[in-house]
């Protein structure tokens, strides 16, 4: 659905007046696609090491009668379905074997995504509010699916961040191993793409650890893998200053400059939001990844929607007073290259590094092939010798 067709216009029109006529829930709705299911899963245990599965902390309630519970008060054992609402004319399909499929109207779509949202994000924060009340820890589950590469079982430390509204955010901690850590250990605190989640980024995480020596902490933004909240552009600022916030004080002894910002695709916002603040010490350094200029130039050059634009990366990237790495690849169909080339342009100058412009390389594949990784990896290295000069 393209966002200035005319059927997308009156989705957009009608979600804007159902929200309260609130920009940021239209914008949240077109920018924000979290994996269904997700690649990953956190496992409860409580605070004596106990497996919770679905139970309640604090209760010993048993896995069926949780499981009854959530069917009854749901209405429906599956949380991923989505309950269209009734309408009088309901568009309909017909497919092989008399078989008949209802199409939602680009309406109902949105709409309904946004009230799923809504309904998961009540579930979420009851059940993170009563985990931290009584001590729980968990384990990290990866997606069968998903090729990660060797690693240490004991450097990774999977924990949800209190951030405000009482939103908890999941994030996963790698940390270099204790015989390998120093003083002036940095610690990378990345921010991903959009249709992704801290599970698929599990393998990238791992690479960059041990290929350069750095912690790495990745984060779900509000309404992604087991994050709490709704997605939208204020939530991903609070989720980032609150992760922020966690790694100044137990990893980077509250040295800011030890603090490495990677921002990928949708995850360049909240890194430059971060990066620009004053009240924030000196970072060690920022990396754009396929970064965009602002969210809504990505979809269309015309200003007629820029009431919804978000992360206005264009405009903060000036105020950035730490060193700044950007990767782009020239072949990028979903954010172009000129976008990346703005940004590196808008940094101060003596605040530049040597950018990537990959000629052979999009959106998503800079990484791809033995090759390219060596060189990304080659190329961060180069960017965090640059920052002891």
């Amino acid at each position: 659905m393209c966002c200035c067709c005319p059927s997308a216009i009156s989705a957009i029109f009608c979600l804007w007046c159902q929200s309260g006529c609130r920009a940021s829930t239209v914008a949240g709705a077109l920018t924000f696609f979290p994996p269904e299911p997700p690649l990953y899963q956190f496992e409860r245990h409580d605070k004596h090491g106990n497996f919770l599965g679905e139970r309640e902390a604090g209760t010993n309630e048993d896995k069926d009668d949780d499981d009854n519970k959530r069917t009854d008060s749901d209405g429906d054992s599956s949380i991923g379905e989505i309950q269209g609402p009734p309408s009088s004319q309901p568009l309909e399909a017909e497919t092989k074997g008399q078989t008949q499929k209802k199409i939602k109207s680009p309406i109902q779509e949105l709409t309904d995504q946004a009230k799923l949202r809504k309904r998961r994000a009540v579930e979420r924060k009851t059940r993170d509010s009563n985990d931290a009340k009584h001590g729980v820890t968990f384990k990290l589950l990866l997606d069968p699916r998903l090729q990660v590469p060797p690693h240490d079982e004991g450097a990774i430390t999977a924990v949800k961040i209190a951030s405000p509204r009482n939103v908890y955010i999941g994030a996963l901690i790698y940390r270099v191993p204790v015989h390998r850590r120093t003083s002036s250990t940095r610690t990378m605190l990345f921010s991903h793409g959009n249709a992704t989640d801290l599970g698929a980024t599990f393998p990238m995480q791992v690479v960059l650890a041990h290929s350069l020596d750095i912690n790495v902490v990745v984060y779900d933004y509000s309404g992604y893998g087991e994050s709490g909240g709704v997605p939208t552009e204020a939530s991903t600022y609070r989720d980032i200053d609150a992760v922020y916030d966690y790694v100044l004080d137990t990893l980077a002894d509250g040295d800011s400059t030890k603090i490495i910002l990677y921002g990928q695709s949708v995850g360049s916002g909240p890194c430059c939001y971060l990066a620009s603040k004053k009240d924030v010490g000196v970072l060690g350094g920022l990396i754009l990844h396929s970064p965009f200029t602002s969210g809504m130039r990505v979809l269309t050059p015309s200003r007629l929607l820029a009431c919804l634009d978000i992360y206005p990366n264009i405009d903060r990237i000036p105020k950035v007073n730490c060193p700044v790495m950007v990767i782009h690849g020239k072949l990028d169909q979903e954010v172009d290259f000129s976008h990346g080339l703005q940004l590196y342009r808008a940094v101060a100058p003596d605040l530049r590094r040597e950018p990537w412009w990959v000629p052979d390389r999009g959106h998503n594949d800079i990484t791809d092939g033995t090759g390219k990784l060596g060189e990304y990896i080659r190329r961060i290295r180069t960017f965090l010798l640059s920052l002891d000069e």
